[in-house]
């Protein structure tokens, strides 16, 4: 994500307050929270150690790892050089190793310790420096004194660490050897890719990326999240819209897919989300698309509204990831966003401190919960029809409760309210919204009407 590394952390800092147990979820979902956390928690673990990048063997490795767990995806390379609009795909870019020798010859920042002390994209060097020589090469935060920062350029070449500032403080003068033993060729770009066919070619698109190296909520929570959505969804016996599930570089990534398939995905995405950020505990937050009022853009605010009502709204213009892309002028993709944290505003962004311990398998599964309810909106989100003039008998039905409760009561007004708007012109998330029910209560209640021949389910919108 494009932000200014420098922000102090006073900045970057919100009231972000711990969110348990999504207290709205559907009853029949909560229990699955913790397994499917736990498996996304673990699949994780995996590929944390890895290096990524925009391009390289740790994206492939990465991918090759998601698809053990979902065999349908595709991996792809596209060569360097490749045009895409008005970008380019890079040089390759590989590394074995990287470190400092301090002036005793005691090696002080070692990539295999932490691959983020090396400059993402560094040219080789192998060169003996001076202090002051080789602080123009060296990045730290002043403000988190304890972090490493995560730093990469990749469209210039140029090499450089990246260490605590506290460690860089201690540094004694002297002479410094650093190696960086990387490779930039003429190589390819990897991504993944997943279509799963529904019963019509309208799609629904979903994106993570898979450049970022040990960096657990930004990014490894969104392909981990969005891999175990590709496990439900291939679960589903007949989906009604196809879904498209994308495994890309950040910005070069998504550039080259739009400018692979425009035409194709601006006739057929009707709605989709950009997964990022899914992995801690502290809060929701929401990202609108460009256009705003898409159906993404409705079933991510129906969700969080019913699922964390304390939910942080944000809104375009603190856009960061591939919905810069996606909702370019031109392209005009309905892509909206569902967060945890939203890259950017949590102090550990970007830094080493975004590590397996701020992403918890409770978080995660939050993350896939929240993913999850809007997809399932999405993919019922029929308009139903009332076939009864006035109101329906419900008692000669079985619909009526003979003996009053307070939840009966609560269901019986419920299912009133969705008769009356029942009129085939407002969707079942039309409705939902309308009555201030979580449109998850809706379903059974749409079953029960139908079996009695109450209410008709027509079309999708």
């Amino acid at each position: 994500m494009r932000e200014d590394h420098s922000m102090r952390e006073d900045h970057l800092v919100e009231e972000h307050r711990r969110v348990e147990n999504p207290p709205f979820a559907p009853s029949s979902q909560i229990s699955q929270i913790s397994q499917r956390g736990q498996d996304i928690y673990d699949l994780l673990k995996r590929l944390f150690p890895l290096c990524r990048s925009l391009t390289g063997n740790g994206v492939r490795q990465s991918l090759a790892i998601l698809k053990e767990t979902v065999p349908g995806i595709s991996i792809r390379e596209v060569p360097t050089g490749t045009r895409c609009f008005d970008w380019e795909i890079p040089k390759e870019w590989n590394i074995r190793e990287a470190y400092i020798l301090d002036p005793a010859g005691n090696k002080i920042v070692d990539f295999q310790e932490n691959n983020l002390h090396v400059l993402g994209y560094s040219a080789p060097v192998d060169a003996e420096l001076s202090l002051d020589e080789l602080q123009l090469h060296l990045h730290s935060l002043p403000e988190q004194p304890e972090a490493i920062p995560y730093i990469t350029s990749y469209y210039q070449e140029r090499w450089g660490f990246c260490l605590s500032h506290r460690q860089r403080r201690a540094l004694p003068d002297g002479k410094y050897r650093v190696v960086i033993d990387s490779e930039l060729k003429a190589g390819h770009l990897t991504y993944g890719e997943l279509l799963i066919k529904g019963e019509v070619d309208q799609e629904v698109l979903l994106s993570a990326n898979i450049c970022h190296p040990s960096l657990a909520n930004n990014e490894l929570s969104g392909p981990c999240v969005m891999t175990y959505i590709a496990k439900w969804l291939l679960s589903l016996e007949k989906p009604h819209y196809s879904y498209r599930l994308v495994f890309l570089p950040e910005t070069i990534g998504s550039i080259y897919y739009l400018s692979l398939h425009l035409e194709a995905l601006k006739k057929n995405v009707v709605a989709g989300f950009v997964v990022s950020c899914v992995g801690d505990e502290r809060t929701y937050s929401y990202l609108p698309s460009r256009a705003g009022g898409t159906l993404s853009d409705q079933a991510a605010l129906h969700v969080l509204k019913h699922l964390c009502p304390t939910f942080k709204r944000y809104s375009f213009l603190q856009r960061g990831s591939d919905e810069r892309q996606y909702c370019s002028p031109g392209v005009d993709l309905p892509m909206a966003s569902i967060f945890r944290s939203k890259y950017g505003t949590y102090p550990e962004y970007h830094t080493s401190l975004d590590g397996l311990d701020l992403v918890t398998p409770q978080g995660l599964g939050g993350g896939y919960m929240a993913l999850y309810l809007a997809l399932e909106a999405i993919e019922k989100n029929r308009i139903p029809r009332k076939t009864i003039l006035c109101e329906p008998q419900l008692g000669k039905r079985g619909l009526y409760p003979t003996l009053s409760t307070k939840s009966k009561a609560v269901e019986v007004s419920t299912m009133m309210n969705l008769l009356v708007y029942a009129d085939g012109c407002h969707s079942l998330l039309d409705i939902a919204d309308i009555i201030s029910v979580p449109i998850w209560e809706l379903y059974p209640l749409c079953e029960k009407l139908s079996q009695q021949g109450i209410l008709q389910i027509e079309a999708w919108p």
